[in-house]
């Protein structure tokens, strides 16, 4: 199979260059300053093995592509903000013998939150979901760095909204062979919903840098309550921590490396690029919108996600709120609404 990864950046420039490591075939697909460097100079993969550098197939959309390969995967990791774009514009992509790419070609996404399966669903026939534990970041346009060993992730994977098949286990075999533990499961939400109670501090992370005090960590626990107890409203299930830690064990250590220090997540990457948006919407937001269903209050998700859009909107620098300023605005979140206070962890 040929893999097509689209949005070639942190996470997507690290399973291509892994991927493309390991012999498969691999096409990366960009915009702007990073594309240019991709295809000028290549993907240079920085790991704690050290720098290689991959000169793959480079394009910006899929009519640069030409007509796709019957036996194309199609990698979806872009941020969930730009999912519908980039779905509008691949699921017509003509497929060589007939057909279109919505019809014919598998599409797995790649992403933190749930939603970008949701709306690949509307447009795509054979949708796949992904957990991703994949630490890495998008050093500067066309550098990846991926510093977790020995493993450099960890990715569950499944057919959504359920269930599993043989394409997703030749995708996880050709995983397993780059450096990747790729378990098949057939309840790969399960996974993604306990992710995405971890990531409701990347907005956290992103306003105020990472919080190591008394005060950020408990903040940190009660934006996490509230996500338990919006899942638990929905009947929603997620693995436990203690599952999760079982799988992760010491299979992804982070080995710091000269020239690609690691400054933050996702989300703190987008504010420190100053690209203008952010996920929070699809983190923080998917909280917020579980509440708003079934009755369960979420001021501490509500502010985050408002206050990270506002960072992103208005390109504040990445952790430049103080972190007794942010722990202010929850206490005022909460205390606004005296039936809005969240449960304690």
């Amino acid at each position: 199979m040929r893999y097509v990864i689209i949005g070639a950046g942190a996470v997507g420039g690290a399973i291509g260059g892994r991927l493309a490591e390991a012999g498969h075939d691999v096409v990366l697909v960009a915009r702007g300053a990073h594309y240019e460097a991709l295809r000028t100079g290549g993907l240079r993969l920085m790991t704690s093995e050290g720098i290689r550098t991959h000169r793959l197939p480079t394009v910006d959309g899929p009519a640069a592509l030409g007509a796709l390969r019957a036996d194309d995967v199609l990698l979806l990791a872009v941020k969930t903000q730009d999912s519908e774009a980039a779905l509008a514009a691949w699921g017509p992509a003509p497929v060589a013998g007939g057909g279109t790419a919505a019809e014919r070609l598998p599409l797995v996404c790649a992403q933190n939150g749930v939603e970008s399966q949701r709306l690949a669903l509307r447009r795509f026939r054979r949708v796949y979901g992904v957990c991703v534990w994949l630490p890495a970041g998008l050093v500067e346009p066309g550098a990846v760095s991926a510093a977790g060993t020995p493993l450099t992730g960890i990715l569950h994977l499944g057919r959504y909204p359920h269930g599993t098949d043989e394409t997703a286990r030749r995708i996880a075999a050709d995983l397993e062979k780059s450096r990747f533990e790729a378990p098949v499961v057939p309840d790969v939400g399960r996974w993604q919903y306990a992710k995405l109670l971890g990531n409701l501090a990347n907005a956290i992370e992103a306003v105020s840098g990472p919080l190591t005090s008394e005060e950020g960590l408990e903040l940190v626990a009660r934006v996490r309550a509230e996500g338990e107890a919006a899942l638990a409203a929905a009947g929603i299930a997620y693995a436990s921590e203690e599952e999760q830690q079982r799988v992760r064990g010491d299979r992804i250590r982070l080995r710091p490396f000269d020239g690609a220090p690691r400054r933050g997540g996702s989300s703190w990457q987008s504010l420190d690029r100053a690209t203008g948006t952010i996920e929070a919407d699809y983190l923080n937001g998917e909280i917020a919108l579980l509440g708003r269903l079934h009755g369960v209050p979420t001021p501490l998700n509500d502010l985050l996600q408002r206050l990270a859009n506002t960072f992103a909107r208005e390109r504040r620098a990445a952790g430049s709120m103080p972190v007794a300023e942010l722990v202010r605005r929850a206490a005022e979140a909460v205390a606004s609404d005296p039936e809005e206070r969240p449960p304690r962890p």
